[in-house]
This record gives structure tokens, C-alpha cells and sequence, in this order.
């Protein structure tokens, strides 16, 4: 009888070749994507596919070369600055499709991954604000915000936090 450690989904799909791949097929998409682009500020998407590669290794079980390099993942609070509506999103999950199908990898482990890629691509919408694209100035923080519209200022200017009503107006 062996004590063998049963394979990570990292092993059990090729390593670090299949996550390579998988990120340079969905960067070839990204590359030609006039609303995905733009949130790369480096012009050569090579750190952006490293800092994905390893990101997607350590998460299924590879080496923990991205929090070695980067600390804690924080996923949402790294993408903050950027303007990932449910276009983006699913843009990006189109151009992942493309890079997953690519992997011919077998029904469970294929589910397995798209869950996944599907549940982190949905927890990064941090707007439903058609425009935008790219890194927002100043980050995208709510305190920057006005706290009234200006004048003629388009709707989307409208905080989107209510105040309580002032005593009298509640209605009983």
C-alpha cells in the first residue's frame, strides 16, 4: 500500500504547460479586444500573461510563485481600478472559452475550470456604467465622487447611495 498524494487539478490537466497555453490562447483574444485592451497599460501583454499564469497555477494546486511575487491575490480589490462591466466580462469569458476549449481537456476537469473562470469573472463586475473603459482616474473610488450632479451632468453622475428621509416626509 502506497501513501501516494492524490494529483492536483494542476497535475491532473498538464502542468504548466496547459496553463501557458490556456493564457496565451485567451491573450491572443485580449490582444485584438478594443474594450479589453485598453486595461492593459503595458504595451507587451507578457507580464500581464505571467502574473495570470501564475495566479491560475498556485489557485489549482501548482507552484505558489504568485504569492511570492505578489502577495495575497486579492482579486477584486486589484481590479478596482478598472471599469469591468458585464460587457467586459463577458467579453472576457468569451476570450477564455476560446482558450479553454483549446485544452481538449476531459468533461469533469473542463466543467471543473469553467465553474471557476465563470464565478471569478462574475465577482469582478464593479459597474454596470456603459462607459469608461480601461483604468479610471483616480482610481475608482466612491469618495471621489460628486456628491450632487451638476447641472446638465448625465445621470450616471447621480450617487447611488439614498438618504433616509427627513423626519416628517416618512410616510406612516
Amino acid at each position: 500500500m502506497t501513501d501516494a498524494a492524490p494529483l492536483s487539478f494542476y497535475d491532473e490537466i498538464g502542468g504548466h504547460d496547459a496553463f501557458v497555453r490556456l493564457v496565451d490562447v485567451f491573450y491572443r483574444g485580449v490582444a485584438e479586444d478594443e474594450v479589453l485592451r485598453p486595461m492593459y497599460p503595458e504595451e507587451d501583454l507578457g507580464p500581464a500573461k505571467d502574473r495570470l499564469t501564475m495566479f491560475l497555477e498556485q489557485y489549482w494546486g501548482g507552484p505558489t510563485t504568485y504569492s511570492e511575487q505578489r502577495g495575497h491575490p486579492r482579486l477584486r480589490m486589484r481590479h478596482v481600478p478598472f471599469h469591468v462591466n458585464p460587457d467586459a466580462r463577458d467579453r472576457w469569458l468569451a476570450h477564455m472559452r476560446t482558450a479553454v476549449d483549446d485544452l481538449k481537456l476531459s468533461p469533469l476537469h473542463e466543467a471543473t475550470l469553467w465553474d471557476y473562470l465563470q464565478r471569478a469573472a462574475h465577482a469582478m463586475v464593479n459597474t454596470f456604467e456603459p462607459t469608461g473603459i480601461g483604468p479610471a482616474a483616480n482610481g475608482r473610488d466612491a469618495a471621489s465622487r460628486p456628491i450632487a450632479p451638476e447641472a446638465g451632468a448625465p445621470r450616471s453622475a447621480i450617487p447611488l447611495t439614498a438618504e433616509p428621509p427627513a423626519r416628517g416626509d416618512a410616510t406612516p
